[in-house]
């Protein structure tokens, strides 16, 4: 019965559209289909998609490439930079023996020439820098002692240094730090004066060098260990460029890479009175010694991490 009612409403709908459309008075079916050109875009569309899946999958095959740190240069001022041995170390040394000789004194007499003397090769050796015997035995005030040690008049008239230091600087790869045992305000005018202000990312100082309270100056492995952490680099990837050896020495024992630098180096005492031997072999602790840091570049193979060096 469903069946014949199906056929008959068939029927029915095929002779009303012949009643309507006459044969030969009906228009042609128009298909619909769907324009070409839309058909066209939307393929290009799809291939499109398909060709970025593949690549982003492509990308992301492929194994991450860490980046390769550049090395950390830390340069000491004095006797490195420039010729503190010229003039401005006898001048700061002149104030120092004043300075102690006046604190060695019974309060009405300053201390003989030979007390001072011996007070600071023996505060040297001991502490690694005079001051530090000073302000243990004597209860000097650092910032009192530096501030009158180092007024020396018109730097301008005392800094001798080499030409190129800047372009030097700028062309060797990394960043670089002053790290040196100097006071702020002397050290500060120094760098300007030479023109390498802009290219140093900080300027470390003696003032800056105080470990829980104390001051800790080169040659102390405790300042550098904190010196590293600070900056957040391996004692691997720095390279300490200086002219004492001590600190040299104390650097290579963390694991820094170590520059000595020779050409301004007329004593082997703070006092100035032991002139130092002509020749001096480069010892284990030293990677690379060079008479001026001008000649840095022809030794960064040794220096600089090897991805550093390999297509120079």
């Amino acid at each position: 019965m469903g069946e014949r009612r199906g056929q008959q409403a068939y029927q029915n709908q095929v002779e009303e559209a012949a009643h309507t459309h006459p044969r030969g008075s009906h228009p042609r079916p128009i298909l619909d289909r769907p324009d070409s050109r839309a058909c066209d875009l939307d393929q290009r569309k799809n291939r499109a998609a398909s060709c970025r899946y593949n690549l982003d999958s492509l990308v992301r095959s492929i194994p991450t490439v860490p980046k390769l740190p550049s090395p950390v240069w830390l340069f000491d001022l004095d006797n490195t930079l420039h010729d503190a041995s010229h003039a401005i170390f006898p001048a700061i040394s002149a104030n120092m023996n004043t300075y102690i000789a006046r604190v060695l004194g019974d309060g009405v007499t300053p201390a003989s020439q030979e007390a001072v003397d011996a007070a600071r090769i023996g505060y040297w050796k001991r502490y690694g820098a005079t001051l530090l015997g000073m302000i243990r035995h004597h209860r000097v005030d650092a910032a009192d002692f530096l501030r009158q040690t180092h007024d020396i008049g018109a730097l301008h008239e005392l800094v001798r240094y080499e030409r190129g230091l800047e372009r030097l600087l700028r062309r060797l790869p990394g960043r670089k730090i002053l790290l040196t045992n100097a006071p702020t305000a002397y050290s500060t005018g120094v760098v300007r004066h030479i023109g390498l202000q802009r290219q140093f990312a900080h300027h470390v100082s003696i003032e800056d060098m105080r470990v829980h309270g104390q001051l800790h100056p080169k040659p102390s492995k405790l300042m550098l260990r904190r010196l590293l952490r600070r900056h957040g680099v391996s004692a691997r990837r720095c390279i300490l460029v200086e002219d004492t050896l001590i600190n040299l020495k104390r650097a290579k024992q963390l694991g820094l890479r170590t520059a000595w630098v020779t050409q301004y180096l007329r004593y082997s005492d703070p006092i100035g009175k032991a002139p130092l031997p002509k020749m001096v072999k480069r010892p284990g602790y030293v990677d690379v010694k060079v008479k001026s840091v001008l000649r840095l570049p022809a030794h960064l193979r040794r220096l600089a991490p090897r991805h550093i060096t390999e297509n120079l």
